[in-house]
């Protein structure tokens, strides 16, 4: 069985190709494995070079079989050269192979000894670039789907946790296309949760990015609604951006962060937030407390509130009894009206 394969994928017509490709798939990791020693990823990349749809879609999915679950194997197909040609094929306008190909791209990123290869390959700018056109106007990229601009910003994402490469991400123009698919979405969504840990991850690389991040039209708005309406994740996220963005030059953004109407939800996060977004909330409102500058009618009692919450927060510690969140809960909905 596995001769025949290794046959007709070197030496067979289109069709016997594709149907070799096709069975590839279905066989158990350690077949897999041992085929790709005995180098079918080559014709497989072969085929992809085709004008062939079928024998595209075949090797796509034959390939991702081979990258899934093997650090080894994910390391060969790279070393294939395939990159340039799955950037090709993301230009296409074939949908299902666009998101093919960035599920590859993905699953090929998360081998730490594949990044620089990968980005040095044109990739972040070509994702930069595609998820620009996206955020600004959708029907520009009618090719790419849901999927793959989630796929595209996790890409991103997993190559941004390599220091050399952050700043070339930071650069791509990336941070408002981000912001923007975040204020368009639904911020509990996928997509959301996604494009938040892309940015905080780049709003933490450098004091330009935060800035970058920072003053971006509409940007705290848009990371205190994130705070407010987000997944678990999506918080610690949006959270740990504002705090970068208020240690980065404090006197500055104090205000801007309250005016938007952050201490409701920042509240709430230091109670039932994960723990590092508890922490990161808590350090938050540290700095936000003494706000004397803030114009606010009523900007006294509202300050003495703060300071209750944050005590009986202090109070309990990591551990929030049922009557301290109730208490705590009606203290928000006051500074809330």
């Amino acid at each position: 069985m596995e001769d025949l394969l290794v046959e007709n994928l070197f030496n067979g017509n289109r069709e016997m190709q594709i149907e070799a490709a096709t069975e590839l798939s279905k066989l158990s990791s350690k077949q897999r494995h041992r085929l790709a020693e005995r180098g079918i990823i080559s014709p497989l990349v072969s085929m992809l070079q085709s004008q062939d749809y079928q024998a595209i879609e075949a090797s796509l999915l034959a390939l991702l079989g081979l990258a899934f679950g093997s650090e080894r194997n994910k390391i060969r197909i790279v070393k294939s050269g395939v990159i340039p040609v799955f950037l090709d094929l993301l230009q296409c306008q074939n949908e299902q192979l666009v998101e093919l190909s960035m599920a590859s791209m993905l699953i090929l990123s998360s081998c730490t000894a594949n990044k620089l290869v990968i980005a040095s390959s044109g990739t972040v700018q070509l994702l930069a670039e595609i998820l620009n056109l996206v955020s600004a106007d959708a029907n520009n990229v009618s090719s790419f789907s849901m999927q793959a601009k989630i796929d595209a910003i996790a890409t991103l994402h997993n190559l941004s946790t390599c220091h050399q490469i952050i700043p070339s991400i930071a650069s791509s123009g990336i941070i408002c296309s981000l912001l923007q698919l975040i204020h368009c979405s639904e911020k509990s969504s996928e997509l959301t949760d996604k494009a938040m840990a892309l940015l905080e991850n780049i709003a933490s690389s450098s004091a330009n990015s935060v800035q970058e991040t920072a003053d971006t039209g509409g940007a705290i708005r848009v990371l205190v609604e994130a705070v407010e309406e987000g997944s678990s994740q999506c918080k610690e996220h949006a959270v740990g951006i504002l705090l970068h963005i208020c240690q980065s030059c404090r006197e500055k953004y104090r205000g801007l962060i309250l005016m938007e109407g952050a201490m409701p939800g920042l509240l709430q996060l230091s109670v039932d937030g994960t723990w590092r977004a508890k922490s990161m909330a808590r350090e938050l409102l540290f700095l936000l407390r003494d706000c004397s500058n803030y114009a606010s009618t009523n900007k006294q009692s509202k300050h003495e509130l703060i300071m209750q919450i944050m005590q009986a927060i202090d109070a309990d510690g990591e551990k929030v009894t049922g009557t301290t969140l109730r208490l705590i809960e009606e203290m928000i909905t006051k500074l809330s009206t």
